[in-house]
This record gives structure tokens, sequence and C-alpha cells, in this order.
């Protein structure tokens, strides 16, 4: 370890390296690539702040005058960005190192000036630093280290093509560290890809996680959610609390609640600017604030000095979300608490959660207001202050109280100033949720065999009430039942067996058939490892009549077995379609003149010998010689029939040719085409007894109309907009209506 490096890490209070820091400072790593998995809040920052000491100092203790950055660390969200960003400045500040930022929410104008002044390490968020490359502002050629810092958050928030990226702009000789909380199939891919012979350091515990961290499930009533949250912060008085919420709507209203109540609190939420998270977390650091209400992206991976308190006012979806919020408090040393409030409705999710984190959580009722009450007095009476010495800036005023008013009056105003100075607790329902209870130790026992197994149909939820049933015992008196193939094992209180033998009767046997018989010693199933997860066999055969999986001692569930009643179908059998076999067609423009030839196909003709020859349709109906299609001649049909229509007036006394039948009344029907005619009106009457010279179709004057005017000309209003009011309805004499009718002539 580099000198200027130890001397501030003695500055700073460092006594002991954690785990993770002596693992990546080993001198057998030196110069290698690292994959590292570490728990949240083991001290990441600074391990990788100390393995990449070799690595940019080289044989000095200090830095050259900035230029090119010599190193990148790269962070899923802004603030844990800026984090990283001081913790290396105060490790490395002994070095003379110039560090920059290059983070989503900033001014990108700052951050390409602080780039052209030269910096020695870069700490920025991927987003921003792959812009930064695109637009040439930042120059990668003197990379030494990489450092990506909680690599499996970024994959999750989708960030790997941004990753892949600057990784593969970063020259191919550099150093590459990456931390993970876990290493899933997607970080190891990317670390094969993207380091060299990197070596795996692993300082996660696998009994327990987090032992600086108390966690306590608080049982609540279903109302009470939001109180259990005031009277736990109030219980606790922490320095610095954190309350998770799942979405920004929940993040509102309890920060609008608590606000109201008198709590000094700040919210973070991805809908705030960078600007506006930045100054919540500077007033929890100030003090200002002293509870912060957060989503979980928003406070990934911030890290505040006096955290001793995360409340969970939702729980998380997954156990690994669980640890990562728990995480923010008991690190480096310190203790915390863990509060999950647990509601009726989310009481089996808290306990599941808890088994898949492999955490044990105390459970028990959120702080009544009786209990916050004495937690206050218990406060009140351990405050050093009753033992300070009285200042001399103080004793006037102390002696003027103490002339004026009892002991016990100022006892009083004491409890009244603490009253005004914290709010008032709340009063909370009983909780109708009982918490788990753990389970009871067996006790001495013994065995019994049972003549069926697994090929015979025995399944344990049918052979529990049947041995309970048989042997007058209850559940509670079996313990551990093992099935295997052809037979099955019961554990028995070694209190209970005399009387259940008793009531088997002599020849101990069950309903179907079922024979048991009590074993001298365990069998070899008894100790068979039970499986991590709730095991297929008590849940009955699956559809169709078929046994169910079993379960692979470890916990791996079996590979389904082959289905023997219906053959698997072999899809390869049948041969691929290639589509480049057939030159594709280039779409037409238009249609092709009936002209060209058809063009050439691969494919057989249509006509072929096993195919009936096809034949005109008027073949089928009798017709020997059908006259084909082409000869058609429009002028062979059939005279019409009834007289022509140059014919004349119709008689209809003539009886030699049909007609129409005779309208009744006596008088002849009208000719169809007599129909499309209207009667004459007065004008042409008039015009044919020459009364009226001007010709039909004529406008004023005599003019003939222009074109597109009717043959008739304008009959009623002429078209266009009319002149005046419109009209209105008919009968109305009011503005608007219609204009009374006009008198007949004459």
């Amino acid at each position: 370890m580099k000198q200027s490096l130890a001397d501030a890490l003695t500055q700073r209070g460092y006594e002991t390296l954690t785990p993770v820091q002596e693992a990546v400072t080993d001198p057998a790593l030196e110069g290698q690539d690292l994959l590292v998995s570490a728990q949240t809040g083991s001290g990441k920052t600074v391990g990788f702040g100390l393995a990449l000491g070799s690595t940019l100092l080289g044989d000095g203790e200090s830095f050259d005058p900035a230029n090119a950055p010599l190193a990148l660390v790269i962070a899923p969200t802004r603030e844990l960005a800026m984090q990283v960003k001081r913790e290396l400045a105060w490790l490395y500040e002994k070095a003379g190192v110039v560090m920059a930022s290059c983070v989503g929410g900033m001014d990108m104008r700052d951050e390409r000036r602080a780039l052209d002044r030269g910096a020695h390490i870069v700490v920025a968020t991927p987003g921003r630093l792959r812009d930064h490359i695109m637009r040439g502002s930042i120059n990668l050629e003197s990379i030494r280290g990489v450092v990506l810092d909680e690599a499996d958050e970024m994959l999750d928030l989708g960030f790997r093509d941004d990753l892949e990226y600057i990784l593969g702009e970063c020259p191919e000789d550099r150093r590459t560290l990456m931390f993970s909380a876990t290493v899933p199939k997607s970080i190891a891919g990317l670390a094969q890809k993207y380091q060299r012979n990197a070596q795996r350091v692993t300082t996660l515990s696998g009994t327990s996680q987090h032992a600086d961290i108390e966690y306590r499930a608080m049982s609540v009533a279903n109302h009470d959610g939001e109180s259990a949250i005031i009277n736990t912060l109030r219980f606790f008085e922490a320095p610095n609390a954190i309350v998770f919420c799942n979405t920004r709507a929940m993040v509102n209203r309890i920060t609008t609640r608590l606000s109201n109540r008198g709590f000094s609190v700040v919210a973070l939420s991805g809908e705030l600017t960078q600007a506006e998270r930045s100054h919540a977390l500077q007033a929890m650091r100030d003090g200002r604030a002293r509870v912060c209400v957060a989503t979980d992206v928003a406070a990934r991976g911030i890290d505040l000095p006096n955290l001793d308190l995360v409340v969970h006012a939702e729980l998380p979806s997954n156990h690994e979300t669980l640890l990562h919020r728990s995480g923010r408090t008991g690190r480096a040393g310190r203790k915390g608490v863990s509060a999950l409030i647990v509601t009726a409705k989310v009481q089996s999710k808290a306990t599941r959660i808890l088994k898949m984190a492999q955490l044990e959580a105390t459970w028990g009722e959120a702080p009544s207001a009786d209990a916050v009450r004495a937690q206050d007095e218990a406060r009140l009476l351990a405050d050093p202050m009753w033992y300070e010495p009285i200042e001399e800036s103080e004793a006037g005023l102390v002696a003027k109280l103490a002339e004026m008013y009892t002991p016990e009056q100022l006892a009083a105003a004491t409890v009244r100033v603490l009253a005004q100075r914290y709010t008032a607790p709340e009063d909370l329902s009983a909780a109708t949720n009982e918490a788990p209870k753990p389970r009871q130790a067996f006790g001495p026992s013994v065995w019994f065999s049972v003549s069926g197994g697994r090929n015979q149909g025995v399944e344990v939820r049918r052979l529990l009430p049947i041995l309970c049933k048989a042997g007058d015992v209850t559940k509670d008196d079996l313990g551990a039942i093992r099935i295997s193939d052809d037979a099955s094992y019961v554990e028995l209180l070694q209190s209970s067996a005399d009387a259940f033998m008793a009531a088997l009767g002599n020849d101990m046997t069950v309903e179907g058939g079922l024979k048991l018989e009590r074993l001298a010693t365990p069998p070899a199933e008894a100790n068979r490892p039970k499986p991590a997860y709730k095991p297929r066999d008590d849940r009955g055969p699956a559809k169709g009549g078929k046994p169910p999986y079993k379960a692979r001692e470890g916990g791996e569930r079996a590979p389904r077995p082959p289905r023997d009643d219906k053959p698997k179908k072999q899809w390869d059998d049948k041969p691929k379609k290639q589509w480049d076999d057939k030159p594709r067609a280039e779409p037409a423009l238009s249609r092709a003149p009936e002209t060209h030839a058809a063009p050439k196909s691969d494919k057989p003709a249509y006509k072929s010998a096993s195919k009936p020859e096809y034949k005109a349709k008027a073949e089928y109906k009798g017709n020997a010689d059908p006259k084909p299609k082409s000869d058609y001649n429009p002028d062979d049909k059939p005279a019409r029939k009834g007289p022509p229509k140059s014919a004349g007036p119709i008689d209809w006394n003539d009886t030699s040719t049909p007609r129409r039948k005779k309208p009744k009344g006596g008088k002849p029907a009208t000719p169809h085409s007599a129909h499309k005619k209207k009667p004459r009106s007065t004008m042409d009457n008039a015009r044919a007894d020459g009364a009226v010279t001007t010709p039909r179709g004529a406008g004023a004057g005599g003019k003939p109309k222009g074109k597109g005017a009717p043959a008739g000309g304008f009959k009623g209003k002429p078209a266009g907009k009319p002149s005046g009011k419109p009209a209105g309805k008919r009968g109305f004499a009011g503005p608007g209506g219609s204009q009374p009718p006009r008198k007949p002539r004459g």
C-alpha cells in the first residue's frame, strides 16, 4: 500500500481494514483483473481505491500534473457516483489527485471544461460518459484502470450496451475491476468478454447477512401502517433515517404526512431534478433533515454518516431489494435497525422474503404510544445535561429560575418543553396478525415402515390423514414422512408409539391395504437433507394421472421424464424449406401486357396424366358440341319477344302476340318508356300555342344558358345564397320566419 494512502486512512480514523479491503489489497493480486463479490456497506469504495493505488501512482507517491484521465469509475446512479467521488477525493488527497465527474443531470459544458483542464480520475454514470466519448470531449488513450461499481445494478437498469461501448473504447492493456453484490450469468459473461484472466474474490458470508443490522418485523393492523411509521421514527429517534416506498405517489404521501406532523423530512425519487436530489442528501448530512423518504432506485448506493434506522413502509418485491435497502445502515462497523411494517395482507410475503434472504427477524408489534412515551422519558433521564457543570453565561438565569419557582414547577416546565419538541405518538389498534411461531424440536421418536411407495401411488397428503385416523393420533404426533419408490417411512413421537400400535391392532394394517412395521433403527431416508423448496411429492400426480416429479438431493428438480404414451414429434425429420432455391420476382410497377410470355418456372405444368382433362361447362349439360367461347356472336341472340319499339301504338285488342295485361278500368296501360316523361307545364303549353317565343332552356333575355345548366331551366328558386334573412320555421311570423302565403290570382 502506498504511504500517501496509508496516511489518509490513519487521518480518517481507520484502524483495521474490512475483509473486502484486505482481499483486494493482497500483494498476490497486484496488477490483475478482479471480479469481486461483496455485501453492500462492506467498504468497497475504499477497497478499489486502494487496489488502484499502485496502478495509478506507479513507483511514486503522488500524481503528475493532470492531463488525460488515468482511471474511470462507473456507477449506476448519480448519487452513488458523487459519493464515490467524495471517498476517492479524501483517499488520494495527499497524492495530489484531480477529480472530475460526468453524471446525468449536470451541465455538460462544465464537465467538458473540467475534462479539458485535465483530471486523474473520472467518476461517471454510463449514459453521460458515452455521450462524452461520442462527442470527443474525453481522451481515453491514457486509461490504466476501469472500475465497474454495482455492476449487477447497472445491467438491471439497462446499461449493458453503454458499458460494452465504453469498455470497447478503452485501451486493451488496462486493468478492469468489477464489483457486484451478486454474480449472475450476465455479469460472468461480461467479465469473460472484457477482462483478462480475472481473479474471483468473494467476501460474502454464507451463514448470515448484515451481522451489524437488527431486523424487526412489526405486525400492525391494515389501517395503521402510516401511524406505525410515525411511532417507529419516534421510538428510535435516529439521527438519520430512511423510509422506503415502492412508488413515487407513496413517497409524496408519506412525505406530506410526516411534514405535517413536525418531522424534518426530505423526499428522494426519480421525478426530482439532480439539483433537488443533491440538496436533499446534503440536508441529511448537515442535520437540517433527519428523515428521508425514498424509492429503491433513488436511494441506490447512497451513504449517510449517521443513518441508524431503515423503515420499510412497503415491502420490496424480492429479498435482494430488501438486502440493498437494509444495507444503507450498519455500514463500516456501525450498528443499525431495519424495521419492516407488516400488515395482515403482506404477512406471508414478509415471511417468504425473510426466508429467501436467510435473515432472522424479531417479530413483535409496532411501538405503541405508551412505549414511545416511556422511551422519551428514558432518553430525558439519560441526557448528559443533568450532570454537566453550569456555564457562567447560564448562571444568572438559573439562579433567577430557582428563586422564582419550586423544583416541581421547574420539572413540569422541562417535561412540557420536551413535549413541544417532539410530535405526539399515535394510538395503534391491536394487530390481528400473529407472528409466525418457530418450529419446536420434535423430540425422541421412533420410525415405522409402510408397505407402499411412490410406485404404488402413496402420497403424503393422503397418507397423513389415514395414519391419524387409524392410529388415533394428531398431525403434531407425526414427524417426517419419507416416500421412496416402493416403501415409505413415518416418524412418530416415542410417547405416542404404544397407543398408536394398540389402535392399529395386531395386523398393523390401515386403509388401502398398507401394512406398517416398527423399525428398530431409523432408516437411511431419515438422514436425507430437506430440499430447499417444497417437494412435489405432496402435490399429487400431474394432470393425466402421471406420478409427480422426483426431487434430487440438494434441492434441484429432476429433469422432466419422457412421455411414453405419445411419441415426440421430430421436427428435424422434415426437410426445411429452402427459401433461396427459388429466385424472388421483382415487384411489377404496372400490369404487364398480355403479349408477354409467362415467366419460366421450375414447377411442373398444371395438367398431368393423373388428372382428367378440363371440360367445358356445357359438355356436362349433355351438349356434345359446345360452342367455343371465342366464337361467341352477340347477333345470335334470340329475337325479342313482342312488337319492336317502332311498331307504333300498341293495340291492346290484338292477342296474336303476348303483351302486358290490360289494366283494370278499360284504360290502356302507359308504356314503360312513357313513365320517364313528365306532363307539360303551363310554359310548355304556351310555347306550343306560340304565345311564348323564348326557346326552352334559355335564361333571361332569351339567351341560352351556359354550360352545365339544366336543360329545362331553373325551376322554383334559383341556386346560390339567398338574399336577406334565412327562412325560419313554417307558420312563424316573427323575425327570420317564413313570409305569409301569396294570395291566388284572379
